[in-house]
């Protein structure tokens, strides 16, 4: 059974950091991209950020460039996603996925989901 679970929220101030991790059971992912998106209450999930197999390219929202970080470790079959600077309205559910093929910050392109994981950014 694939499974995918994320870890590392939780409730943070603006200004501060955090460090997301997606561990992947069941199969390896060393051959797929895998991807970071986040849902707000009421609002559509969203890309956040993506990187390839390899972890040679990485790919963000415009909104979390040169604050969030996505990087891979094949030997440990995990992806991490660390967030810095955090805004209130960076809070949502952070969701890691697998992709299968497809634009990486397409949600159809994702063949995997997490469960996911809340952050929440106060003020």
């Amino acid at each position: 059974q694939v499974q995918l679970v994320e870890s590392g929220g939780g409730l943070v101030q603006a200004g501060g950091s955090v460090r997301l991790s997606c561990a992947a059971s069941g199969r390896t992912f060393d051959r797929n991209g895998m991807g970071w998106f986040r849902q707000a209450p009421g609002k559509e999930r969203e890309f956040v950020a993506a990187i390839s197999w390899s972890g040679s390219s990485q790919y963000y929202l415009e909104s979390v460039k040169g604050r969030f970080t996505i990087s891979r470790d094949n030997t440990a079959n995990t992806v991490y996603l660390q967030m810095s600077s955090l805004k209130p309205e960076d809070t949502a559910v952070y969701y890691c996925a697998a992709a299968g093929s497809g634009t990486f910050y397409l949600k159809s392109s994702y063949i995997y989901w997490g469960q996911g994981t809340q952050v929440t950014v106060s003020s």
